[in-house]
């Protein structure tokens, strides 16, 4: 009893500020409730999203977003990969430095420009005058994993650069070409080092998918659009998108953290 006493003497200031401020948000949220209707919008929301079947709109489209950003990080790990590893090669030969321009070049392309101006550009002038016909997701895919190969490749150049130079030169030292060396001894250990990174580097896909409608592609972004346009009714869609976007994000950050942990906790056992 006396510590209560001592704590509400010692901090009564600080339970009176939180008091009033919780106060003045239920207030808020009382009048903001009031004022906007949400539970008309909210019977307008479910009655679409569900009677009207506007769920199987938002599974397709939280499906593609999957799609579209795991195979795209796929894609940018692999090119991100051999454009690391070329820009860390020494450029004494004449094709290694063509190799570094066209590499420098393709990195500031693709981090110059937006995201939905590649894709733009890429559905619809570059792959018609190639004659290449595919489907939006297709099309989103190879444009985003294209885009992720240029950040992906800062990465793992990073990545390489924290290895211990006596890694490549011990491989050497034991007869193994300079390609062998990088791909089986001195890219496995970035890799780990960068985990952490490409997690956040997925989350931004996630998020970067929010404009494959732009091209005819159906994503969670999408979906709650063609549903506010539909039932005229757009505070609730958008407030349901939001909140979907920060629990995915939330979950992958959750997962990229326990992952930091359990390396964190091999680098100590080793």
């Amino acid at each position: 009893m006396e510590k209560t006493k001592k704590f509400f003497a010692r901090h009564w200031v600080d339970i009176l500020v939180i008091a009033a401020l919780a106060a003045i948000i239920v207030l808020i949220a009382a009048n903001v409730y009031t004022e906007f209707r949400f539970a008309k919008k909210w019977d307008i929301f479910y009655n679409y999203f569900i009677t009207n079947n506007g769920y199987r709109r938002l599974i397709t489209g939280m499906k593609n977003t999957a799609i579209i950003a795991v195979l795209g990080l796929l894609i940018g790990i692999l090119i991100g990969t051999l454009i690391a590893v070329i820009k860390v090669i020494p450029p004494y030969k004449k094709l290694t430095r063509y190799a570094h321009k066209v590499c420098t070049f393709y990195v500031a392309l693709f981090r110059g420009t937006p995201i939905v101006v590649q894709l733009l550009v890429g559905y619809y002038i570059l792959f018609p005058l190639m004659r290449l016909s595919m489907p939006p997701v297709n099309a989103c895919v190879i444009i985003f994993g294209l885009n992720s190969g240029a950040y992906i490749s800062e990465i793992m150049r990073g990545g390489i650069n924290s290895v211990d130079p006596g890694q490549l030169e011990a491989a050497r030292a034991l007869g193994l070409p300079f390609s062998t060396s990088m791909l089986k001894v001195v890219v496995p250990q970035a890799i780990k080092n960068i985990l952490p990174t490409m997690g956040n580097e997925f989350i931004a896909l996630i998020k970067e998918t929010a404009v494959v409608g732009y091209v005819g592609a159906v994503d969670i972004t999408n979906a709650f659009q063609y549903q506010g346009s539909n039932s005229y009714e757009y505070m609730m869609p958008y407030l349901v998108m939001a909140l979907i976007y920060i629990v995915i994000v939330a979950i992958i950050a959750g997962l990229i953290k326990l992952m930091e942990r359990r390396l964190a906790r091999s680098d100590r056992h080793a």
